[in-house]
């Protein structure tokens, strides 16, 4: 059996790990952090309970496989699991709000027709059967399976819309024009682009395959766990330990040992070196290559991926009052004018440190959960936005606009006063959803995409979208076997991408590669 060694302690590496060890190797976790997780952290203060990650979970058909593949004991053995209903409620600028059941393509037709106009949710229903398409053609060769073929994945396979009367087909000019013309615009246009912003997409330029995010959401449902995501990531953990994976915290890793043109082991601070025959590289790869912790794999940029995408700036508010009954666990704010927010997130705001009053799209996470509060008196709620990355003189790194990923200038989020403005206009916004908010807040804290980097070490505190078909391959990511024998990447920033459900299935296509199968999430 193999001596492996894992550059990390984020899921992606812990669902290899897990894998790993389970099959008679030998793994040792490296984390420069003093605890696991990465992007699903905890933030504890005064008997309140706030993710700083991923406030829901998708897809959890990948974690279930993670667990049943490595011991006895199954995810909601561990983890209690509950449906998230509705799964989200939309607000628009205009007053009209809509919640969308769990899982429920009629309920969701229903739903649409009642708050946009009869035939709304048909037309809704409809884009979600072309999303469909997107997911089997693109499910197994670009999220399960190893990357063979990343040409064919250039071109969006989002199938044009049949025009109703007429012996042709209407052309997709991405999101924004599904939005546009199939869906008539207007709130209908606003639900579909927000999926993509929330990951970090420019609407305006993602892919019509983006429309796979709304599918995946609608079709398999959304779920929180008791106690939190952070139950999740720590449920992983002690199956790692359960497999006698050893984990080395407050480890930072400096190098990459090779040998006979392999990797050989990892080269620690201070100097110190642990020889492997097998390297996983978990951490966020971008770091890891512009600090020369794994070398370029060939000229021009030393990282092959998108940079400088967007990050997130989160806002944990401590309220007091009761949460009030049949409140939605996920409600998202729609600002009146989107276009202005693009501008500012995708770096077209000329100078302008501040989005637009009101122009900001705000998640409000409000989980039904006593582990997150002290008692039923109090309610712990969190707010989410897009924003740039963090640039430590606010011009960014990344070229340029107009990418699917909306790479432009970045934000100096250490500039004074910067954190509180922007936070102060997400709080103005998520009134309309929590109505007495200034009221009832008893202290916030403030997490911008400059402690995302300090935290994770992320770079810029960016968070890299899922991949995605189409865009000329932009969206794509690096493959999990490097150019370097006995180095393997996983986790958001390696094939497939960013997001809860892609860690995992990176870490089940490493090991399978680790164990001498061909990759495959399976």
């Amino acid at each position: 059996m193999a001596r492996i060694a894992v550059i990390g302690a984020g899921m992606a590496s812990m669902a290899t790990a897990a894998r790993l060890a389970t099959g008679g190797h030998t793994v040792v976790v490296h984390e420069r952090a003093e605890t696991h997780g990465g992007g699903l952290g905890l933030l504890s203060r005064d008997g309140f309970r706030f993710d700083t990650g991923p406030g829901v979970l998708l897809l959890p058909a990948v974690q279930r496989d993670l667990f049943v593949k490595t011991g006895k004991a199954a995810l909601e053995d561990v983890v209690d699991l509950v449906q998230v209903d509705p799964a989200v409620r939309h607000l628009l600028a205009d007053g009209t709000a809509v919640a969308l059941p769990n899982a429920s393509r009629s309920g969701v037709v229903e739903a649409l027709d009642a708050a946009f106009g009869p035939g709304s949710g048909e037309r809704w229903s409809q884009v979600m059967v072309r999303a469909r398409e997107v997911w089997e053609a693109t499910r197994r060769p670009l999220l399960e399976d190893v990357l063979h073929d990343p040409a064919a994945q250039a071109a969006d396979p989002y199938p044009a819309a049949v025009r109703r009367g007429l012996f042709r087909r209407a052309g997709t000019s991405g999101l924004a024009g599904v939005a546009a013309r199939e869906l008539g615009g207007g709130g209908l246009g606003a639900l579909l682009e927000s999926w993509a912003l929330a990951y970090g997409l420019d609407p305006r330029h993602a892919p019509a395959s983006a429309s796979v995010l709304a599918y995946v959401e609608q079709t398999f449902g959304v779920w929180y766990p008791r106690g939190g995501m952070r139950a999740l990531a720590d449920a992983l953990y002690e199956r790692c330990l359960e497999r006698r994976v050893e984990f080395r915290f407050g480890t930072a890793v400096t190098g990459l040992l090779v040998e006979d043109g392999r990797a050989a082991g990892l080269e620690l601070a201070g100097g110190s070196r642990t020889p492997a025959d097998v390297v996983v590289a978990g951490a966020p790869l971008p770091a890891l290559y512009r600090d020369g912790v794994l070398p370029p794999e060939g000229p021009g940029a030393p990282f092959p991926g998108p940079a400088g995408e967007p990050g997130r700036c989160v806002v944990h508010l401590a309220l007091r009052g009761p949460r009030p009954e049949g409140t939605a666990h996920r409600t998202v704010v729609h600002p009146a004018e989107r276009a202005a927010e693009y501008a500012w997130v995708f770096g077209e705001r000329r100078g302008d440190a501040l989005p637009p009053a009101g122009g900001l799209t705000v998640t409000v996470l409000r989980p039904d959960d006593p582990a997150t509060r002290p008692d039923d008196g109090h309610e712990a709620v969190t707010l989410v936005a897009t924003v740039p990355c963090h640039t430590a003189d606010g011009t960014g790194s990344a070229g340029g606009t107009g990418t699917a990923t909306g790479t432009g200038t970045g934000l100096d989020w250490s500039s004074p006063g910067l954190a509180g403005a922007v936070a102060a206009r997400m709080a103005e916004a998520a009134e309309a959803a929590v109505p007495g908010l200034r009221e009832r807040e008893l202290w916030r804290v403030v997490r911008t995409p400059a402690d995302t980097a300090s935290q994770t070490g992320a770079p810029g505190g960016s968070v890299p979208a899922p991949a995605l078909a189409g865009a000329g391959g932009a969206l794509l990511r690096p493959a999990n076997r490097s150019a370097v024998p006995g180095l393997y990447r996983v986790g958001g920033w390696a094939h497939p991408g960013g997001g809860l459900p892609h860690a995992g299935m990176s870490g089940a296509i490493v090991a399978d590669l680790v164990a001498g199968g061909p990759g495959g999430s399976r």
